[in-house]
């Protein structure tokens, strides 16, 4: 298996990375602050290998938790290594306060993302703030480190190394911008810290989220002709499919975050992606979450895992051991021990009907639809969506660490932004829009038995087919926010609400200051620029 591209972590000297990781590496509560250490810029770049490492380690910073293997030296401090890692904890944000996911552990900041009832303070919530902010300050070193006038006076920096280094530059662009969408998606205004700040400045002042929005797109516009090329040689790394991608997702969701819709440049970013060339549905719909989705076609932008150089109990391992228990065998799904967490809320089922082969993963074997408690893992269907067993059959390289990867970005989306921006008055027209969600639904059910007509092609329809098609795949706090039904008593789910039957204890619909989280209590407090959001 070609695992992987971007795990370039693994492939470049532990002393560089570990030296890189010195220089770039900033406290928590002051984002232009640069550590105190003997490791130098002088003695780094000796080494011409070091920006490689240097930008796989901010790739890396997606899919590990820290500087050696699953545990022992953690990114960010104050939570569990294993709970504190970035995939993790977006997938949690976005997953378990909906109707898509439950999780039976009563482990600090867990209970509260069931049943929407965090705080300022709730551990997974300020991890995932902080999770945002590693990122950010690398990609900032990174680009601080590599200007033209750093690069020639080190004197040591050929012209095609010159070249690598401007694309590489491109990429940590664009995985900042990513962690900035999630940024101001969960959190709102938060700070722009940015390579011109200056080391040792002023605690950052709060941005709005219109400037941060606005400030992501023109960066992704900027750097969308720079960025490596699709292919598999690139598989894991950021790309101009990619970076369309995220403009899509970001013109989605524009009236949300700045309160002026931009469907049609979401509508014009999918079709980019769509018409390229590069990508197609991928036959089978199950291969896009087992250990060897690294060859689907579909896929644009994945967060790699690799069970022997990427060892995190957090991404994709997370997915795959949590959701399994019960009556489960653990060796069926690749993995050396289930540990009896996840499982899909009855609203989840109750997207698919019969004939759609999509939940054909779901394992009903002594599981009720009901979950009447959210700490008995039988109490829900557990949903093994993603397995670390490979669509041939061939072992994983590793039964507790996984080799799937985290499809980010895929063109089964791009086809369901399309649909629902031509409905939303994107342009563009309803009978391709057909075309492409037909195409998602035969797949689905191995022929054109659950086609659906013109009429049929409604905005609650594509809400719902998200749910089916995307089911678990860390966007469904996002859409339900965009179609007005995250909070408030229009939709009720299971536990929404510390209730099962979906209100809270007061038997009222939950508050609609819980479309953002809140900013960390310890955040506020420090940095007397923040204005905590409403409601906290």
């Amino acid at each position: 298996m070609n695992h992987r591209a971007m795990n370039l972590r693994r492939r470049e000297a532990p002393a560089v990375v570990a030296a890189l990781l010195l220089l770039a590496a900033v406290g928590c509560t002051d984002l232009t602050v640069e550590p105190q250490s003997t490791v130098t810029e002088s003695n780094i770049f000796n080494d011409p290998n070091s920006y490689l490492a240097f930008i796989a380690r901010e790739y890396a910073g997606l899919a590990v938790s820290g500087q050696q293997g699953p545990a022992g030296l953690p990114d960010i401090s104050g939570i569990d290594e294993g709970f504190s890692q970035y995939l993790r904890l977006y997938w949690e944000t976005q997953e378990l306060p909906t109707d898509e996911a439950v999780i039976a552990w009563n482990d600090i900041g867990l209970p509260e993302m069931n049943t929407q009832t965090w705080t300022s303070q709730s551990r997974m919530v300020v991890a995932m703030y902080y999770r945002i902010y590693f990122q950010a300050v690398f990609a900032n070193e990174f680009l601080r480190q590599t200007t033209d006038a750093k690069l020639t006076a080190r004197g040591n920096v050929p012209p095609a190394l010159r070249a690598q280094i401007r694309q590489y530059r491109a990429e940590a662009r664009f995985l900042r911008a990513l962690s900035y969408w999630h940024g101001i998606d969960l959190f709102g205004d938060i700070p722009l810290v940015t390579e011109s700040d200056l080391i040792g400045g002023p605690p950052p002042r709060q941005s709005t989220r219109t400037d941060i929005y606005n400030y992501i797109v023109s960066e992704l516009t900027a750097i969308k002709d720079s960025l490596p090329p699709p292919g598999p040689s690139t598989y894991g790394r950021a790309t101009a499919p990619a970076a369309d991608m995220l403009l899509a997702e970001l013109y989605l969701n524009a009236g949300v975050y700045t309160g002026t819709p931009h469907y049609s440049d979401a509508l014009t970013a999918a079709a980019a992606v769509i018409n390229s060339g590069t990508y197609s549905l991928d036959p089978s719909y199950r291969h896009l979450f087992q250990a060897d989705n690294n060859t689907s076609p579909e896929i644009i932008f994945a967060i790699t895992q690799d069970g022997k150089r990427t060892q995190t109990y957090g991404g994709v391992t997370f997915l795959a051991h949590a959701s399994c228990g019960g009556s489960m065998s653990n060796s069926s799904y690749g993995i050396n021990g289930c540990w009896w967490g996840l499982r899909i809320k009855p609203q989840a089922d109750s997207f698919y009907v019969a004939g759609d082969n999509r939940p054909s993963y779901f394992y009903t074997t002594g599981q009720t639809v009901a979950v009447t408690s959210i700490g008995d893992f039988t109490k829900g269907i557990a949903a093994p969506k993603f397995q670390n067993v490979t669509s041939t059959g061939v072992p994983p390289s590793d039964s507790a660490f996984v080799d799937t990867d985290f499809p980010v970005f895929r063109l089964g989306e791009a086809y369901l932004i399309y649909a629902e921006t031509v409905l939303r008055g994107g342009g563009g027209t309803r009978a391709q829009a057909l075309t492409y969600v037909n195409a998602l639904r035969e797949r689905a059910y191995g022929g054109t038995s659950g086609d659906i007509t013109d009429a049929e092609l409604t905005l609650p329809f594509i809400l719902a087919e998200r749910g089916r098609e995307l089911l678990w795949e860390a966007h469904r706090r996002t859409d339900l926010i965009r179609y007005g039904l995250f909070t408030g008593g229009t939709y009720l789910w299971a536990w929404k609400g510390q209730d099962p039957n979906g209100t809270n204890s007061a038997g009222i619909a939950t508050d609609a200051h819980l479309n953002l989280y809140p900013l960390p209590y310890s955040e506020v407090v420090a940095n007397p620029n923040l204005k905590q959001n409403p409601g906290y």
